[in-house]
């Protein structure tokens, strides 16, 4: 467990869980999506709106991409998100050389200066840890609480710009 910010709080403003700070509750996820392919379907989501919430941790270079792959997932749908994520894959192929495609990712608003946000309504020490897992009510129910997590990020990053 990773000690908390004076406080109890963590760099996004939530309050540490009972497994810790947030990054303990996300190298958690990350750790049980290995063992779980049907969890592991939310990797990307998880992955955007951790860094997003916890930019300092993050590539400052990738977090528009990342704020625009949230709002895809939250418009389209994960299925939508993952075929976006497989064309990236196959784009990036040694032999295809073709690169970057940002085109899927055009429509969406592009990351508001002035970040990060100091809270969100929603974050990864909210995450119920249940029976060592965070699946022990279901992975649609996972998946949910994801998506969740995922709205309250673009939320408040959208929040900069009123």
């Amino acid at each position: 467990m990773t000690e908390s910010p004076a406080g109890g709080r963590c760099d996004c403003g939530a309050v540490a869980g009972p497994l810790g700070a947030c990054v303990d509750y996300y190298h958690a996820v990350l750790s049980e999506e290995q063992a779980d392919p049907h969890m592991y379907r939310w990797h990307a989501p998880v992955v955007c709106a951790y860094l997003l919430q916890h930019p300092a941790g993050a590539h400052e270079k990738y977090l528009d991409g990342q704020f625009r792959q949230l709002q895809l997932f939250l418009d389209k749908g994960l299925d939508a998100l993952l075929r976006v994520a497989a064309h990236q894959v196959a784009r990036n192929n040694h032999r295809a050389r073709a690169g970057y495609d940002t085109s899927p990712l055009a429509a969406y608003e592009p990351l508001p200066p002035g970040g990060p946000p100091g809270h969100f309504r929603a974050t990864f020490c909210g995450l119920p840890f249940r029976d060592g897992s965070f699946v022990s009510d279901g992975h649609l129910t996972y998946g949910h609480r994801i998506e969740t997590i995922a709205e309250a990020t673009v939320d408040s990053w959208r929040s900069l710009r009123a």
